[in-house]
């Protein structure tokens, strides 16, 4: 027995001799080569390295080392040159690997990994954007929006095929109120369009063999063979019931018509709209893309995908809302498809590169136009806003019938990059991430000139000109001279800039709502409106500077807005802010302080308010969870509001099967009810 201890310690020695061979001739490599798998290793009161794969094993071998440390254990045997050699390649291997698997992921993935991040870092990001809770110190445990599930009890209601979850035990289904009894019946029944979902009901405890479905973490004990689960006592929720009714949309898929201008899976998308209508939402929201539609030629349209989903959409009796999207799709967070700006646009751009917007060091965005060209004759004989106001007429008159009928009741007109009105301060494609400042957009030539002629007539010729101390995309406030405290942006000459720019982006609102107003008589438009709320709590608020909006400590920035739109009869539609994720707050280290989604949230919504402009609004990160949809309507039903303000439509971002999966459908579906002020059974209220 001895000899076998003595031979299982040589060989575990032998293995970490020759990792740490393999890290002390790597040693020179590690300064230029970048560390992106980090293994903690284990050590004990011995110092000697072990596995971390198996606590017990570790164990057992601590205690078997101790044994023989005192008869002085067997010799080492050194490890050929050769096969040393080997192992460092295949080190080297490996971080080369995952090198590239991070930098793709940072690249086009968006996930904000550090720069020495390694695969626990990985992990954790996939876990999160799976909707897993990942803590600091690596606890892992599903959402509400996973759903709970007992220690010890696996669940036999998989919900997505995904989740292989094989049961050691049948578990009862009396807590549940489904409807189904497996994974397979119930997609049976969604295939079938058959899916109409209930409340569960509110158990506080259980005995026996069967599951909960809360969504909060419980305690279970064994008594005498049994389960016993002891589960938290649910706070009264806000009653809803009888409060205004707000209309709820959901928006399609970015892809949901192709570059074709054909609908891709008809099929499968009817299926599940008849899902979505089973729980009576009143409509979907739809992009209809200036690079299908006028992709070939100017003044060339193809509605026929377009209309064949309207008519899909109309079957069901349910309602439109309509995306003007005069931008690019594909390059921003979100985004899983491609659809640039029309071919013949992109062939103007290669010869004239300054239609786009244009950054200080002369890097192109071809998003979306520059407001530059709203009124210059460029497009073939065309300015940017006839081209907008073409296309918006001729939806128009493709699909008045839609309109007489009252089926599209809203259209939003897209303003910018993203569809908002702002400018595209932020590229992720030019290197932006959260939380930089952003940078100035205003050096192609058309901007510039209106910079001069704006110089011009305060009498300062020197200041046609941009900053040339604003730092850079992902700078903050306080490293540069225009925004740091005391900066140029509070003197005369930041004052005077601020104020152009800002006035720039009130002005294309103006023009380009200006025309959809005629265009859409009689229906409700409205304009998109960025949540820029990250160095919110600063004095200069950057980052809504760079994007447009002239908002510092010192001055509201969003009133001049809200004017505007009353002045067209335009609704605002501003998003349901968050703050960033656990992980982001980790990675970037921002003081909470700093950024402030509520803040800027509420003086949006009071800028329109205070002129009785309408506000729509839509969810600004994914959304499955009870608690996100509380948030979501706690701002769209503010309580004790003495004037009894609220939205006036929502819509759901988006569409997906992830949000047909029953356990996150359900909660959907309570949603829904309470916006539109109906009782859900099980919430105690």
């Amino acid at each position: 027995m001895a000899t076998d201890l003595q031979k299982l310690v040589v060989e575990n020695e032998e293995e970490d001799e020759e990792d740490m061979d393999v890290k002390e001739e790597d040693g020179d490599d590690e300064d230029d080569v970048e560390k992106h798998i980090s293994i903690p290793p284990m050590v004990d009161v011995d110092g000697i390295i072990g596995s971390t794969s198996n606590s017990n094993h570790f164990h057992n071998y601590s205690q078997m080392q101790g044994q023989l440390g005192s008869s002085g254990g067997a010799p080492r045997r050194s490890r050929p040159l050769e096969e040393k050699e080997r192992t460092k390649l295949r080190e080297r291997h490996r971080r080369a690997i995952t090198a590239r698997i991070l930098a793709g992921l940072r690249r086009h993935g968006n996930y904000n990994l550090r720069v020495r991040a390694d695969i626990n870092d990985v992990i954790a990001a996939l876990a999160r954007e799976a909707g897993w809770v990942v803590l600091p110190d690596g606890t892992t445990y599903p959402s509400r929006s996973q759903g709970s599930r007992s220690v010890g009890a696996p669940s036999n209601l998989a919900t997505s095929p995904s989740s292989q979850m094989v049961p050691q035990q049948t578990a009862s289904l009396r807590g549940l109120s489904s409807g189904f009894h497996s994974t397979v019946e119930y997609n049976a029944c969604r295939m079938k369009g058959l899916f109409v979902p209930s409340s569960p009901p509110q158990t506080q405890s259980m005995v026996g063999d069967g599951e909960p479905t809360g969504g909060q973490a419980l305690n279970v004990d064994i008594l005498e063979g049994k389960q016993i689960i002891d589960m938290p006592l649910k706070l009264p929720e806000r009653d809803f019931v009888g409060t205004a009714y707000i209309p709820v949309f959901v928006m399609l898929p970015l892809g949901v018509i192709n570059m074709k201008c054909e609908v891709v899976d008809p099929d499968g998308l009817l299926k599940q709209l008849r899902i979505l209508k089973s729980i009576n939402i009143d409509g979907v929201a739809v992009d209809c893309w200036w690079g299908i539609v006028e992709a070939h030629a100017p003044q060339e349209y193809n509605w026929s995908g377009y209309r064949r989903l309207f008519q899909m959409v109309h079957k069901l009796n349910l309602k439109l809302q309509i995306v003007m999207s005069f931008h690019e799709c594909g390059g921003n967070v979100g985004d899983d498809v491609c659809i640039p700006l029309p071919h013949w646009v992109a062939e103007i751009g290669r010869s004239n590169p300054d239609i786009f917007f244009t950054d200080r060091d002369g890097r192109r965005n071809p998003e979306c136009l520059s407001w530059g060209v709203d009124k210059e004759r460029v497009l073939r004989s065309r300015t940017a806003a006839e081209v907008y106001f073409d296309y918006m007429r001729s939806f128009r008159a493709e699909f008045n019938e839609y309109f007489e009928a009252g089926i599209i009741t809203m259209v939003e007109v897209g303003l910018g990059p993203r569809g908002e009105l702002r400018y595209p301060s932020s590229p992720v494609k030019h290197g932006w991430r959260y939380p930089g400042i952003g940078a100035f957009q205003c050096y192609d030539q058309y901007m510039l000139k209106s910079l001069r002629k704006a110089a011009e007539r305060r009498g300062q010729n020197c200041w046609a000109r941009g900053p040339d101390n604003a730092g850079s995309y992902n700078s903050q406030p306080q490293e540069t001279g225009f925004f740091c405290e005391g900066g140029d942006y509070d003197g005369y000459y930041g004052r005077f800039f601020l104020g152009w720019y800002s006035q720039m982006l009130v002005d294309h609102g103006d023009r380009v709502l200006s025309m959809a107003k005629l265009v859409f008589e009689g229906t409700c438009i409205t304009a998109k409106l960025s949540g820029t709320h990250w160095w919110y709590r600063t004095a200069t608020h950057a980052a809504e500077l760079t994007a447009g909006y002239y908002n510092p400590s010192n001055r509201d920035g969003y009133t001049a807005i809200a004017a505007m739109l009353q002045k067209h009869g335009a609704a605002m539609n501003f998003p349901c802010l968050h703050s960033p994720s656990v992980d982001q707050q980790d990675e970037i280290q921002l003081p909470e302080p700093l950024e402030d989604p509520s803040g800027l949230t509420w003086q949006v919504m009071n800028a329109a308010w205070d002129v009785c402009l309408p506000v729509v609004s839509e969810n600004s990160l994914p959304c499955f969870d009870h608690t996100s949809y509380n948030r979501i309507l706690d701002r769209a039903k503010p309580l004790n509001d003495p004037d009894g303000r609220h939205f006036l439509a929502f819509t759901y971002l988006r569409l997906n099967p992830y949000l047909l999966e029953r356990h996150n459908f359900i909660d959907f579906e309570h949603f829904v009810k309470r916006m539109h002020g109906e009782a859900v059974a099980g919430i105690q209220q």
